[in-house]
């Protein structure tokens, strides 16, 4: 696996190695684990050359101390990235990515995608995404964009980017990985202390109960025991939604004639969570 630390390297290698061949693309904040690997995986199956990016954006985080916690293990991600036999790895350092500083960058205008749960309670976080995501894409310029499904309304997001930019790059939303109890994939499970892993599974199961109960009662009942369900065991849910799945319009009931999505966020001590599971007709 080649790794870069700069633009015009990267942009060097990709030129020699094109030619006719395809390039997947998976960004990521590094701390990998098996959802990023499979995302790998996919974009191998899919592309003839594989570039993974490890950043941690910094003008993604509105909470400075969130950022400083976010896990950093560049090491193991490496030898994960070679075991997955991944062509170049991206690694660029802050000042690569922003070389006139973070102070007055670009704004997207996404509209109504950029009001709402993740967008309402994290502030600039999707300028972040986007801001550092259009960086990444013209470094790589890739045929295919591999994400995945459990930052949905990011995915959304990046697909409003890539219809601002024009580009011909496609987008390849992949299903969330899980652990054998459900709880999806995540770097900041890392943090989470062995009484807390124990518990964060009935995120899940609330989705689980969420899809199971749309033909037995109203969603308003369902949202309100899920509520109770986390917040007993010591969560503190910053959301519980239903959402049409291709707009993330919010719902107030279940309705079958839209494709559905629950989503949920939530925090257990100073750890944020987010999951979801689009919804399956019964």
């Amino acid at each position: 696996m080649k790794i870069f630390n700069k633009k015009e390297l990267l942009n060097q290698w990709l030129i020699s190695e094109r030619k006719l061949s395809s390039i997947g693309f998976v960004p990521t904040m590094g701390a990998l684990h098996q959802g990023h690997i499979s995302l790998i995986e996919q974009a191998k199956n899919h592309c003839d050359i594989v570039v993974c990016s490890i950043f941690v954006n910094p003008t993604q985080f509105n909470d400075p101390k969130d950022f400083e916690k976010y896990p950093i293990t560049v090491e193991s991600d490496i030898e994960m990235l070679i075991d997955a036999s991944c062509d170049a790895l991206y690694l660029p350092a802050i000042d690569e990515i922003y070389s006139d500083g973070t102070q007055t960058l670009e704004h997207y205008d996404i509209g109504y995608i950029e009001t709402v749960l993740e967008g309402s309670t994290r502030l600039g976080h999707f300028q972040g995404v986007m801001q550092v995501v259009n960086r990444l894409l013209d470094a790589v310029l890739p045929d295919v964009l591999f994400l995945g499904q459990k930052d949905f309304q990011q995915c959304m997001v990046l697909k409003k980017l890539i219809e601002i930019k024009n580009s011909l790059t496609k987008v390849e939303v992949l299903p969330i990985q899980r652990e054998t109890d459900g709880l999806a994939m995540s770097s900041r499970n890392r943090r989470l202390t062995e009484f807390q892993r124990a518990i964060v599974p009935l995120i899940y199961k609330c989705l689980i109960s969420i899809e199971a109960q749309q033909n037995v009662k109203s969603f308003e009942i369902v949202q309100k025991e899920c509520f109770d369900i986390l917040e007993r065991k010591g969560l503190k849910p910053d959301y519980i939604v239903l959402a049409d799945a291709e707009t993330l319009t919010l719902l107030d009931d279940y309705d079958s004639n839209r494709k559905m999505i629950a989503l949920i966020a939530t925090f257990i001590g100073d750890i944020r969570l987010i999951d979801n599971l689009i919804l399956q007709k019964n």
